[in-house]
């Protein structure tokens, strides 16, 4: 089995803790050479200025790609775009190009009186700037708010056709159901890159509420095994070996590239990883 292409997603730190949390987390998980690492908006933009200082400290003192996600939520245009002209003068050019979650309690999305429509609106005005490269949000199970699984398709097209670059999937706990969506996506006429997105399941009682909360479906063997091992203190073998499972039949069905959700905890990701045969790359220096 040939070792995929990786990439990490982390979430930028509210505090002291959570500060050096994120820099350890990308201590134990440089080393494994990621070709890229995203930073990710809070619900309803909440979290703008924090992304962008972590973006650009990442940036500076990882020597890692980083690529900054940019959403329409709650800033005109002026704004937004003004966002991602300040990630391209720190060196930033990648950008993860999303509607954005509705602030708390608002219930469904509306557009800022000067802002972006959606997210297509974003991704074009994004590309003809010349500036960035850019990924999207894909989903193989139905999101929430899309009328079928068709109206998904159409709608991932319509962001890579805007200019996106590629896309990165919400996660999902089967590989056919990767291999259904990229199948429906190739017949649609999408070539791009559609890549997996891994969530390793840190905590059990989390991963199943996010999942519910974004139309994850959730299979009932998966429901039923967590269960026992959470009752056995078993949790973090089997996730290790579900996400490892999971991963191994993705590269087997011709996937080359893997993102993970890290949620800024490495330890779980790093070990499958390693079972995948993604190993530190270290420089031997002053070899005598």
């Amino acid at each position: 089995m040939t070792a995929p292409q990786i990439s990490f997603e982390f979430f930028p730190p509210k505090n002291l803790e959570a500060s050096f949390r994120l820099w350890d987390t990308v201590q134990v998980l440089a080393p494994l050479a990621p070709r890229f690492v995203s930073v990710t908006y809070g619900a309803g933009g909440t979290t703008r200025e924090l992304t962008r200082d972590a973006v650009a400290t990442l940036h500076k003192s990882s020597g890692l790609n980083v690529a900054a996600h940019l959403t329409c939520v709650q800033a005109s245009r002026e704004e937004t775009l003004a966002i991602a002209d300040s990630f391209a003068l720190a060196g930033v050019t990648d950008i993860v190009a999303l509607r954005g979650d509705p602030p708390q309690g608002a219930g469904r999305f509306t557009p800022h009186p000067g802002g972006f429509a959606n997210s297509v609106e974003l991704i074009q005005a994004l590309a003809e700037t010349g500036k960035f490269a850019i990924r999207v949000g894909a989903y193989p199970d139905i999101h929430p708010e899309a009328a079928s699984a068709q109206a998904d398709i159409d709608w991932l097209k319509a962001k890579l056709d805007a200019g996106a670059d590629e896309a990165l999937t919400q996660f999902f706990f089967e590989a056919d159901t990767f291999f259904r969506f990229r199948d429906a996506c190739a017949k649609a006429g999408i070539d791009k890159q559609i890549t997996p997105g891994i969530l390793p399941i840190e905590n059990w009682k989390g991963a199943r509420n996010f999942a519910r909360r974004c139309g994850t479906h959730i299979p009932a063997w998966v429901e039923d095994a967590f269960d026992k091992a959470t009752r056995d203190g078993r949790e973090d073998l089997l996730a290790t070996a579900i996400c490892t499972e999971l991963c191994s039949e993705l590269i087997e069905g011709g996937v080359d590239k893997l993102h993970f959700y890290t949620l800024n905890r490495p330890e779980l990701t790093r070990d499958v990883c390693h079972a995948l045969g993604v190993t530190p790359k270290v420089a031997l220096q002053n070899v005598a």
